[in-house]
């Protein structure tokens, strides 16, 4: 998971794999509704799994509580307009598996004899990545105490240290537009046809002309773009990725994706240092605080009822 969690989240995962689970069948759990926020239900089932998982974790606490929470992230990310698609939980529930030295079946087994479902950790980890670029958004637009560019510049050189720099990426996003109602159908083909274009890319000058004659294709000129600025999902393989050469093709909800890197040059000015300290700052106990913050306040606004 690495940068899509918050350093507590993390500390969840790894905390549920390094117990040791006893093979015994999970127990059958009831769906009657709870909760229902702002309009969302939540089920007897979905709390008893969250209950396991906080077992699972060592970890006192409210189930409840937890998937109000939970719900009231994910609704607020969706608002947001932050999309996790099954393609980026399922690769994240497999690096974890591959991390903790464990085969997917294994994982899988870990979770249903818990009694927490393999399907409940992926909603979870959805709604952790989506939070954490919530929090990121948020963060980055002051909330989290962001400061001026000289002002970074200022704390940074008062500390000692010389003015940061970053590297900056002129970067092109090529999509195989698929829509919802034909994904099923076609969304083997155009990842091919992703594929094929991916392994011509040279460059971002004739990405356009080997669009030409390729059906719902867009490419867009994404401009500079600070490291600490890089979408979480595509940050590692953007900064792994040579001048002239594409990241990987993706699945997301749009399509089929990739990202070309026009160009890169390492950078020195109050922007970088801006970039740089918020982005160190993103990773303290800062982020802790600010989420509870912004969980509070979305409480306070949610219409939460009991059944």
């Amino acid at each position: 998971m690495r940068n899509y969690l918050f350093s507590a989240g993390l500390a969840l995962l790894v905390a549920a794999a390094s117990v040791s689970i006893t093979a015994t069948a999970s127990p059958a759990f009831a769906s009657e509704i709870k909760y229902v926020v702002n309009n969302v239900p939540i089920t007897t089932g979905d709390i008893a799994h969250r209950a396991a998982f906080l077992k699972l974790q060592r970890k006192k606490g409210s189930a409840a509580d937890e998937m109000i929470d939970q719900t009231l992230r994910v609704a607020e990310a969706r608002r947001l307009g932050i999309r996790i698609s099954d393609a980026q939980v399922n690769a994240a529930y497999q690096r974890f598996a591959t991390t903790n030295k464990m085969q997917l079946k294994q994982l899988d087994g870990v979770m249903a004899q818990s009694g927490v479902s393999k399907e409940h950790f992926k909603e979870f980890i959805r709604a952790q990545m989506a939070w954490n670029q919530a929090l990121s958004a948020r963060y980055r637009s002051g909330e989290g105490g962001s400061v001026s560019e000289q002002d970074a510049v200022r704390r940074m050189l008062d500390k000692g240290g010389a003015k940061p720099s970053a590297m900056e990426y002129m970067l092109q996003q090529v999509i195989f537009v698929v829509p919802a109602a034909e994904r099923s159908a076609t969304l083997a083909k155009r990842k091919r046809e992703a594929d094929a274009m991916r392994a011509r890319f040279n460059g971002c000058n004739t990405t356009r002309e080997f669009a030409k004659g390729l059906i719902d294709v867009t490419v867009r000129d994404l401009g500079r773009v600070l490291a600490p600025q890089l979408p979480p999902d595509w940050a590692e393989q953007i900064k792994a990725t040579k001048v002239g050469g594409a990241t990987a093709t993706r699945e997301t909800d749009r399509g089929v994706e990739f990202i070309g890197i026009c160009s890169s040059r390492e950078v020195s000015d109050d922007k970088a240092a801006q970039m740089v300290f918020q982005s160190e700052g993103s990773n303290d106990k800062n982020s802790d605080e600010l989420s509870k913050k912004y969980v509070e306040e979305l409480r306070k606004k949610a219409r939460i009822v009991e059944r």
